[in-house]
């Protein structure tokens, strides 16, 4: 099959972000999201990444404009009849993507590819709503998604053979690098990084040391770029918070039980960057 027209659902750091690598690769793109003040927000980023590199001499302001000429914005999910691939990029929810998936099955062509970029939950179980179990597939971008190269690409219990190698071939046409996964909670990306930031959390529960201290440990001993306290207040501490639950519930294994300290920040509201408070407070 020839895809020349993606959909990403929702319009948010890693929506807008998917949306740009594919608008970039030369597809016709609908950014799709539930209010049209989200898709302009969405877009308004895309603007000011490619605006950045126009200013880095990485594209010319014609390259940027034509780009954007790419980009169609929607706030319904049935302009998925015009489309041939779909990658959704909602809130790490169950019941959200499933309610998603099966309005696009309803919508979309019977040619067009279902894909969840979901960082965790089952991509059987997502296909299991839909008549066309064996065209869904997982396609997990890293964050942010312009600048990190991997695509971690997971088949669910039917995914058919052409549909993995169709999602390949046009994560590597976005300038990714693909790996195959198998469909188990967390993957392999979450499923190592969730642990260590959750150990790092019991460390500040504990008294170990201070979220600082863990960070320049990590940072200068482990030479990880980021410290994991600093990363989970990026990725967000509710999202944190629902992978260790995801694992926990699918492994039914203690090592997985979320740190209580990561419990009560996310009812106080603290979730990291986005609300100005994690373990760092932003302005």
């Amino acid at each position: 099959m020839n895809v020349q027209t993606i959909m990403v659902i929702g319009a948010g750091q890693m929506g807008s972000g998917i949306a740009q690598v594919a608008a970039q690769a030369g597809f016709r793109v609908y950014l799709n999201d539930i209010r049209q003040e989200f898709v302009e927000r969405g877009l308004a980023t895309i603007t000011g990444n490619l605006s950045r590199n126009v200013e880095k001499g990485k594209l010319s302001e014609e390259e940027k404009q034509a780009i954007l000429s790419r980009l169609v914005l929607s706030t319904d999910l049935a302009d998925g009849q015009y489309v041939d691939f779909v990658v959704e990029a909602v809130t790490e929810n169950m019941a959200v993507k499933t309610q998603i998936f099966t309005k696009l099955d309803e919508v979309c062509p019977p040619h067009t590819v279902l894909a969840s970029n979901t960082s965790s939950l089952p991509i059987t179980e997502i296909a299991a709503v839909t008549k066309r179990p064996e065209k869904v597939i997982g396609m997990h971008f890293m964050n942010p998604v312009p600048v990190m190269k991997l695509v971690e690409i997971i088949r669910g219990l039917q995914t058919a053979d052409e549909v993995y190698q169709l999602t390949e071939d046009l994560s590597k046409q976005m300038g990714k690098v693909p790996v195959s996964v198998n469909d188990f909670p967390g993957f392999v990306s979450n499923r190592v990084l969730m642990p260590m930031i959750n150990e790092a959390i019991y460390c500040v529960y504990e008294g170990v040391a201070t979220p600082e201290a863990i960070d320049e440990v990590m940072k200068l001993g482990m030479n990880h770029p980021m410290g994991p306290l600093k990363l989970a207040d990026f990725i967000g501490l509710d999202t944190c918070l629902y992978i260790m639950e995801v694992l926990h519930e699918g492994f039914a294994d203690s090592k997985y039980r979320p740190c209580p300290l990561l419990r009560k920040y996310v009812k106080a509201g603290w979730l990291g960057k986005k609300s100005g408070r994690g373990f760092y407070v932003y302005n």
